[in-house]
């Protein structure tokens, strides 16, 4: 043992100070003051301290605010309209410091911007008229789409929360500070913002309106989207990929027939088209398995 280690009976009795009613609500180095103003010494400072640490006695006393686990959203979507996600994205406006809100809402499964909307601000009350007038765009039913988002303010608001649960669908959220879990509205983004016809700023906010119309008209119709098997969103949320998938195939059938010897390996067939989209699955070889 340390020669210079304090004895048991000397541990003891800073422990019992330090848990006595008289100290029992001061720190270590006011004990520690009080205790040498009175002209005893039981130890150093920091001997107090470790032999509280040692003795569970460091941590916070007072009653502290907890806050539940957060929850990894877990979503599958097999067909379009079954699943959607949102977020709102800042579109630079003429002056510095000024911003135009882009409100985009997309189907995971087909990737198909449902609906949007460019505004001055950004507000619950306009996402809750936003996705009110999709929904009734789309058809949708009770019961049939959970809406997922981050936990921006808009997305958390009581008239999105309400209407939401007016209309039979379920609310989905992202954990805070993880943008991975909406990674579909974050995708989308970034194809809008890297455009090369996407400019610096906007002179206003009809300007904004415009390049989004083109863009959206675009990225529905003509976008052919790696994720889709080369489809765009348009044909899978309708349900004309399969069709257009045969008749590619007939076309690389065709070539194959012309030419076979420039295929070595196989013939050549169309990229398949997805058949789930989804959010944080966590065993997705096993859900693929059970959906099929």
């Amino acid at each position: 043992p340390q020669p210079r280690a304090l004895t048991a009976q000397e541990r003891t009795a800073i422990l019992t100070e330090l848990h006595s009613d008289r100290f029992v609500d001061l720190s270590p180095t006011q004990t520690w003051a009080v205790l040498l103003d009175e002209g005893r010494y039981l130890g150093s400072i920091s001997t107090f301290y470790r032999l509280l640490r040692q003795a569970s006695g460091t941590r916070e006393r007072r009653r502290q605010a907890t806050h539940p686990a957060t929850v990894k959203p877990e979503l599958v979507a097999n067909r379009p309209n079954e699943v959607w996600s949102w977020d709102i994205t800042k579109l630079r406006g003429p002056a510095k410091w000024s911003w135009f809100y882009l409100y985009v809402i997309i189907d995971i499964y087909s990737r198909y911007v449902v609906g949007w909307m460019v505004a001055s601000r950004e507000s619950g009350p306009l996402a809750e008229v936003l996705i009110q007038q999709t929904l009734a765009k789309q058809g949708i039913a009770p019961g049939q789409l959970t809406i997922h988002a981050d936990r921006g303010s808009s997305m958390t608001s009581k008239p999105v929360a309400f209407l939401l649960a007016d209309l039979g669908v379920t609310q989905s959220h992202s954990r805070p500070h993880v943008s991975d879990d909406n990674p579909y509205s974050e995708s989308q983004f970034k194809t809008l913002k890297y455009r090369p016809d996407f400019p610096q700023q906007f002179a206003s906010i009809e300007a904004a309106r415009l390049h989004c119309q083109r863009f959206f008209g675009w990225y529905n119709e003509h976008h052919r989207h790696c994720g889709l098997g080369l489809h765009t969103p348009a044909d899978v949320h309708y349900g004309l990929a399969e069709t257009i998938r045969d008749k590619r195939a007939a076309v690389l059938n065709a070539a194959y027939t012309a030419h076979p010897e420039r295929f070595v390996h196989k013939a050549p067939a169309p990229p398949k088209l997805p058949l789930h989209a989804w959010i944080n699955l966590s065993r997705v070889k096993e859900w693929q398995d059970f959906l099929v």
